[in-house]
C-alpha cells in the first residue's frame, strides 16, 4: 500500500500519512464493507481516495501560498538495481502520462491487481481499465524509445 501511495503522491511521507489514514478510516467504517468486492480492493480504494484528496489538497495549498520556491519531494527510486538513467528515464514518462493511465499501470504492472480489481478501485469498467492500460503503455513506449536517425535508415 505504501508502494502505491508512494507512486501516485511522489513523497514518502505523504505515502506514510496516506496508508495511516486508510487504516483509520477502513477502521472507522468497516461495517460499511458489504462484500461485493473483495476486502483488498476495497481497502485499496479507500487508499487511493486518501491519496487523491492528499494530491488535491497538497495543490489547493500550493494556489493560496503561491510560493514558487518550494521545490518539488524527491521521489525514492522503484527499482534500486535499476540503471539510474533509465530510472530517471521511466519515472519523466510516468509523469507525462494522464492520471487515470499512471494509476492503472501502476496498479496492473507495479501492483499485480487484475482489471476486474482495479475497475473496483477506480470505477471504471474492466474493457476502459485494459484500454487505458493499452494506452499508457503505447503512450510509455513512444516517450522511452529512442529517436530514428535519418542516417541510419539505410537500405541494402
Amino acid at each position: 500500500m505504501k508502494n502505491l501511495a508512494r507512486n501516485v503522491l511522489g513523497s514518502p511521507a505523504d505515502a506514510e500519512d496516506a496508508v495511516q489514514d486508510t487504516f483509520l478510516k477502513v477502521q472507522r467504517s468497516i461495517t460499511s464493507f458489504r462484500g461485493q468486492s473483495s476486502f483488498a480492493t476495497w481497502t485499496y480504494r479507500i487508499l487511493i481516495n486518501t491519496c487523491y484528496d492528499a494530491r488535491r489538497s497538497r495543490m489547493r495549498k500550493k494556489e493560496v501560498a503561491n510560493d514558487d520556491s518550494e521545490e518539488s519531494p524527491r521521489r525514492e527510486p522503484r527499482a534500486p538495481g535499476a540503471h539510474p538513467t533509465l530510472r530517471m528515464a521511466l519515472e519523466r514518462a510516468l509523469e507525462k502520462l494522464t492520471r487515470h493511465q499512471r494509476d492503472v499501470f501502476l496498479l496492473y504492472e507495479v501492483e499485480g491487481f487484475r482489471h476486474a480489481e482495479i475497475a473496483g478501485m477506480l470505477e471504471m469498467t474492466e474493457t476502459a481499465s485494459k484500454n487505458t492500460l493499452f494506452q499508457a503503455k503505447k503512450n510509455l513506449r513512444q516517450m522511452l524509445e529512442p529517436p530514428e536517425r535519418s542516417g541510419e535508415a539505410q537500405t541494402r
